[in-house]
């Protein structure tokens, strides 16, 4: 099965991809995929402006390539979540939001609440002598950042809940029930198998690929920072994604496009925006900011459409979240920066 709408696809899987190919957003995503590549080869030169401990030794090529591996290992999971929901019938996201013209409406109104919420969050933050309030904690992904504190930690999972979950959520339920929202699920038995699956082989990837420095800790570091950091990930960056793009997004990405395919590489990109203040960013010269936004489309737009995908799929904003979002990677992977970050002992 091919990500598109089923008016788009054509009989057979060679016919679906080759309408796949065709579409002109994924001529585009192409496009801007590669040019990322070179774009982040051209300007970096030898070596690369950002502070990423956990990747210091990685050449600007080795990391180009593992980006590249990370769209492989998306690809072959979306082909993996088709199959095991192959005989699941296709959820109608587009009848769940509202008339075309309030649609349009709401998307450009929640896109520009992003941009506020993000210009609010630099601000905020930076007056507290912090790092910027992006959709990760400073440290995330990349490395330990010793000028972490738990203030900030705590502080940025608050903002984070509160301006792209609660706030958004509170006023879109007014209006919209939690199915319109993809909240509730259609098939809880088929969820509950694509989620053990997904998870099951996202966390083997990991640990077969990334070695997590969580399996170093001891055993009581691991007993309290593990639950921290699945509680405070939740807060800070899970259910804001959930909520501001998987639950409200979505669905009108799909009416105003018409295209499963254009939906989820939408989802990627917005949820490549929401990252713009990673710890690790630089925008103080035209090529860094360059290389910046280069890496931010490497690093995160083939997770966001991999989360969009299981929301299409199934119809239900949840599953990314248990599937591919809470425990892998962020617990997985982000339990010793915690460990850190708060001394656990």
């Amino acid at each position: 099965m091919t990500l598109v709408n089923e008016p788009e696809a054509q009989p057979g899987r060679r016919r679906g991809l080759t309408a796949l190919r065709r579409q002109r957003s994924v001529r585009l995503a192409v496009l801007g995929w590669v040019a990322c590549n070179g774009l982040a080869l051209a300007v970096a030169g030898d070596t690369l402006p950002f502070d990423w401990p956990s990747a210091a030794a990685r050449t600007p090529l080795g990391r180009v390539v593992d980006a590249n591996l990370v769209l492989i290992e998306v690809l072959l999971l979306t082909a993996l979540t088709y199959w095991v929901s192959r005989k699941r019938a296709m959820p109608d996201l587009a009848s769940r939001a509202p008339r075309r013209s309030v649609a349009a409406r709401e998307t450009l109104f929640l896109l520009l609440y992003a941009a506020g919420a993000l210009g609010l969050g630099f601000a905020l933050a930076r007056l507290a002598g912090w790092h910027p309030f992006g959709l990760h904690l400073a440290g995330s992904i990349y490395g330990t950042h010793e000028h972490v504190s738990p203030a900030e930690a705590i502080a940025w999972a608050s903002f984070n809940l509160v301006i792209y979950a609660v706030v958004p959520l509170l006023y879109f339920r007014r209006h919209y029930s939690a199915e319109a929202l993809n909240l509730r699920s259609g098939n809880r038995r088929a969820d509950a198998l694509l989620i053990g699956v997904i998870l099951t082989v996202e966390s083997l990837v990991q640990i077969a690929t990334l070695d997590p420095e969580i399996f170093d800790l001891p055993a009581r570091q691991i007993l309290l920072g593990a639950p921290l950091t699945f509680t405070l990930y939740l807060a800070g960056a899970v259910l804001p994604a959930m909520v501001f793009i998987y639950a409200i997004l979505v669905p009108r990405f799909l009416l105003l496009t018409g295209s499963t395919t254009a939906t989820v590489i939408l989802g990627g990109l917005t949820y490549t925006a929401l990252h713009v203040w990673d710890a690790w960013t630089i925008f103080d010269s035209p090529g860094n900011a360059a290389l910046s936004v280069a890496f931010l489309i490497l690093t995160y737009f083939a997770p966001g459409m991999f989360k969009t995908v299981l929301t299409v799929r199934t119809g239900n904003a949840w599953v990314h979240v248990w599937a591919y979002h809470a425990f892998a990677p962020h617990t997985l992977a982000d339990t010793p920066h915690l460990v850190h970050v708060f001394h656990l002992k």
